[in-house]
């Protein structure tokens, strides 16, 4: 996997134990398998970033950050995939659900229009938030052990190509000394 593209790109562990308003958290942070870029911390990550992302729930990233901890998980990465669902992507991502959950519950779609009032989501929430969270858990449920396991795969494949490569470069250096003698 591209462990310096991600190095890179995520903030150091050292970053984020300045943050001033993550010292609540103490010891938490110092941890050093919750900055770790492995095959099971990146795969853990990718699992709880993806299923938080499906779950339509105010403040997805600090469940992700929770659960990343939990899971001994990669936490800035795990924080970071949550933004999969983000203002542009959520209403495919949850009408996907919603339709989901629909057809578990063998019921039938709902045609509505979106109003931001209590009036309309007191009156709506029964009919469109059983089949919404039901449908998220099932596809944030699946699309999260996808991802756990292609990465997974992808990680082994990236190490057995390198491992290969390592072995031809070996044998050529061998090459010219078993040949002059």
């Amino acid at each position: 996997m591209p462990k310096k593209f991600m190095k890179r790109y995520l903030p150091t562990p050292e970053k984020v134990k300045a943050m001033k308003s993550l010292h609540f958290l103490g010891d938490i942070l110092h941890e050093p398998n919750l900055w770790h870029i492995n095959r099971h911390s990146v795969a853990r990550a990718f699992l709880v970033g993806i299923w938080f992302c499906f779950i339509p729930m105010p403040f997805q990233m600090i469940g992700a950050a929770f659960f990343a901890i939990w899971f001994n998980a990669n936490l800035p990465l795990s924080v970071a995939l949550v933004w999969i669902s983000n203002p542009i992507t959520m209403p495919p991502i949850f009408y996907f659900s919603y339709k989901v959950g629909t057809w578990v519950l063998d019921r039938p779609v709902l045609n509505f229009e979106f109003q931001l009032s209590w009036a309309w989501i007191s009156e709506r929430l029964v009919d469109i938030g059983i089949p919404l969270y039901l449908g998220s858990l099932i596809v944030g449920t699946a699309a999260a052990c996808i991802a756990y396991l292609i990465i997974q795969f992808l990680w082994r494949r990236k190490i057995r190509s390198d491992w290969r490569v390592r072995r031809h470069a070996r044998l050529r250096r061998k090459q010219p000394a078993d040949q002059t003698s």
